[in-house]
């Protein structure tokens, strides 16, 4: 009778543990990928943009007076209705298309657009990410599926020179693009990666640790399996450091020495790997997290041209 009780008594511990670690991975899982509740309110987005950067204002009513920022919707070929914003000048053969980051959206990086199109002359793109502003979806995919969505918006507004330049899980997405293949018509594409994670795993098992004083094991394991099962792929196979290992495309690296979000020393480690012949690395002294261009507006604007010449 006591060995049934002890049996019993063992067997409801670990259906305690089990039942705990499955709660706790969910709680992991949509606390990291639920998106912004208050994604779709533009007209916020815009005043938190004027107010971060409020030398945008002047450039977006430039163009909003003559019809120049416009939004599109597209069909990816998921079936999903995605959005973007962009400027096209006729005959023009440059094309930027610039990411946002995490629970962001394409109105949040139009201070990084509008150097593009006022200051260096290019077309813009700034898409919307999959449950991300106006475009279709209900979990983060933290880059890795969002890659073939921003190849998408790359073939849309095909033009003989594209740069892709994104910023924190813009910049992760940047390379995870690199890895991949273009159309031959492009004639020159780069790859500009400002504070991006080396992988998805590795920024999650930072954040568990950073903010809940967790270890991977097991709770990483079981989160990253039942986002396989749910959304289609897993915390490791959604690595920028695998995809930039294969790339030959010229990538700009930039990261502020004192971030913590995204940890400084992934640069160092994606920089390294990269076998592309035209690589730089820019680390900017005192920058947190995605702050490089805030504290020098000048230099980054400067590297920027020179990388794109």
């Amino acid at each position: 009778m006591r060995k049934i009780l002890r049996l019993w008594v063992a067997g409801l511990i670990l259906l305690m543990f089990v039942v705990t670690f499955i709660g706790g991975s969910y709680y992991m899982l949509f606390y990291s990928l639920a998106p912004n509740a208050e994604r779709a309110d533009t007209a916020s987005c815009f005043r938190r943009l004027y107010e971060k950067y409020p030398e945008t204002q002047p450039w977006v009513d430039s163009l909003r007076r003559v019809g120049g920022l416009r939004d599109t919707f597209v069909t990816m070929p998921t079936g999903e209705r995605h959005h973007a914003l962009f400027v096209r000048r006729d005959g023009n053969k440059r094309t930027a298309l610039v990411l946002h980051g995490w629970r962001s959206c394409s109105i949040d990086i139009l201070f990084l657009a509008r150097i593009y199109e006022q200051e260096l002359g290019y077309n813009i793109v700034v898409p919307d990410f999959h449950a991300h502003g106006l475009s279709d979806g209900d979990m983060i995919q933290m880059g890795w599926l969002d890659r073939l969505d921003m190849r998408e918006w790359l073939k849309i507004f095909q033009t003989d020179s594209m740069v892709v330049h994104g910023v924190s899980m813009g910049g992760a997405t940047a390379m995870m693009m690199s890895g991949m293949g273009y159309p031959e018509e492009i004639k020159d594409i780069r790859f500009v990666d400002d504070c991006g994670y080396t992988s998805v795993w590795d920024e999650f098992a930072g954040e568990l640790k950073n903010q809940f004083d967790l270890p991977e094991v097991p709770l990483m394991y079981t989160t990253s399996l039942i986002c396989k099962l749910h959304n289609g792929w897993s915390f490791g196979e959604a690595s920028a450091l695998k995809a930039v290992r294969r790339t030959n495309y010229p990538i700009l690296f930039i990261h502020g020495d004192e971030d913590t979000f995204v940890p400084t020393e992934m640069v160092y480690r994606l920089y390294k790997v990269c076998p592309s012949k035209e690589k730089s690395l820019w680390i900017s002294k005192g920058a947190k997290h995605a702050e490089s261009y805030k504290l020098y507006k000048e230099e980054y604007v400067r590297r920027m041209r020179e990388f794109n010449s």
